[in-house]
């Protein structure tokens, strides 16, 4: 069946507006009010592991999210503690140790420090090792970030213990090329420039087969893949002006980014094409200066921006923002908000279960209450999918501006462009698939756009 692109684009639910809601109910919903705990409730402290990156470049993404997760540890334990008795106790590990260091980190943490839950995980390159590992160890498990497809596709096809409180990654780059599409359907010729470990890879794979279904005949002209943590991009964006494209797509994120956006004035790349990212406005946002370009489409991991829900149209948001801001005199990037929201489904779904229960509830009774969790949160609605514990959201992009109220560049609040989630993930019972099961769900179920 041959569609139109704007036809399509409508199909896909797809809203630019000001402070839009992503779908939501304009009015929004407080969570529910605790209730008095049932039975004995131990007065031991609960014990959480949490990492992510809390030094080098990759922090300046990272870092925000342990700062989300103490803050509701210091909102939950001022009720008491969960159940208003059991006290939370963060035990803190940086993710830039690599791999295999965090892996021995998590046992570590179950093993000697016993730790009740663990949280946080900001890389995708992480996320697939921990898993497993996670499930062995038979710990309570909500990354906070880390949102690689291949988790629940490949390496934990049937969680018990984990879950994922962001958005897919692919998702990512499919919001990114929707983005584009909608915005610039007349560019013929891209470059990437994306990072070479798994998040770039998957980034370019989602974006290149969606924007191939909306935007037929694009092609190619450069392809760069430094690698993460690289803070020299002379050579990436010599060889990117001199391809000539109309739009570069760069996934690049962290101290990577601020680093490329930086040296890419000195070229006036900006000036020679139209940009978009899947990340740019994702980091700590004091760290993107107003010298960076309006006008970008500035990705925040299809999750959350400080901006959006808008202030005075989601309560929830509004209250999160002061109270990050009070304790740390800076705003939140979606890394906070997942760190802070992963500890507020925890809190709820123990409150849950507790009711039912009638004492402190075991992990299989937690974790019942957390398969198929619904709960408003600031970024919004988010839903916790029972068939593969992975959390979702409708996802956000928007426009890098020069907001005057703020010393650094923000979001556009009258371009954000939103998409009901449900629109551009695999649905439950999709098979499993390569390189992600998204991928293989867009190819084989969306039309290819008349051009």
């Amino acid at each position: 069946m041959e569609v139109t692109r704007t036809e399509f684009l409508q199909q896909l639910g797809v809203t630019v507006g000001a402070g839009a809601l992503a779908g939501l109910a304009a009015e929004a919903v407080a969570p529910e009010p605790a209730k008095a705990a049932k039975g004995r409730i131990p007065d031991t402290p609960y014990k959480v592991g949490h990492m992510t990156f809390l030094s080098g470049p990759s922090a300046l993404l990272g870092a925000p999210m342990l700062k989300g997760h103490l803050l509701a540890c210091d909102e939950i334990n001022a009720q008491g503690g969960l159940l208003g008795k059991r006290k939370i106790e963060t035990i803190q590990a940086d993710e830039a140790a690599g791999t295999d260091a965090n892996v021995k980190e998590l046992k570590r943490m179950k093993l000697e420090a016993n730790i009740d839950a663990f949280t946080g995980i900001t890389s995708s390159g992480n996320t697939p090792a921990l898993g497993p590992v996670a499930e062995d160890l038979k710990v309570l498990t909500l990354f906070a970030d880390g949102c690689t497809d291949f988790l629940f596709d490949h390496a934990v096809p049937n969680p018990h213990y984990v879950f994922r409180i962001t958005n897919i990654q692919s998702a990512d780059g499919l919001t990114c090329a929707v983005a584009v599409a909608q915005t610039w359907p007349h560019v013929k010729k891209i470059a990437f420039i994306s990072p070479d470990y798994s998040y770039g890879r998957n980034a370019y794979d989602h974006f290149k087969l969606g924007i191939s279904k909306l935007l037929p005949g694009i092609e190619v002209v450069s392809e760069e893949w430094p690698k993460l943590g690289t803070t020299e991009f002379t050579s990436q964006i010599t060889k990117t002006i001199s391809a000539k494209p109309d739009l570069l797509v760069a996934s690049i994120w962290g101290g990577d980014y601020v680093a490329f956006y930086k040296q890419a004035l000195g070229y006036g790349l900006f000036n020679k094409m139209k940009v978009a990212t899947t990340l740019a406005l994702a980091m700590q946002p004091s760290v993107i200066g107003k010298d960076h370009p309006a006008g970008v489409i500035g990705g925040v991991h299809a999750n959350y921006h400080f901006t959006q829900p808008a202030q005075g149209r989601w309560p929830l948001n509004d209250s999160f923002v002061k109270a990050y801001h009070d304790k740390y005199n800076e705003y939140p990037n979606f890394e906070a908000e997942g760190g802070y929201t992963a500890m507020h489904l925890l809190n709820l779904a123990i409150q849950r279960a507790n009711q039912l229960t009638g004492s402190w509830p075991d992990d299989d009774a937690i974790i019942a209450m957390l398969e198929g969790l619904s709960w408003a949160a600031p970024a919004g609605y988010i839903q916790i999918r029972p068939d593969n514990h992975q959390g979702y959201k409708d996802t956000i992009i928007g426009f890098t501006y020069q907001d005057p109220a703020y010393p650094f560049t923000s979001m556009d609040p009258n371009r954000v462009i939103t998409i009901p989630i449900r629109n551009i993930t695999a649905p439950p019972g999709w098979p499993k698939g390569d390189p992600t099961s998204t991928h293989t769900w867009i190819d084989k179920t969306w039309p290819t756009v008349k051009a």
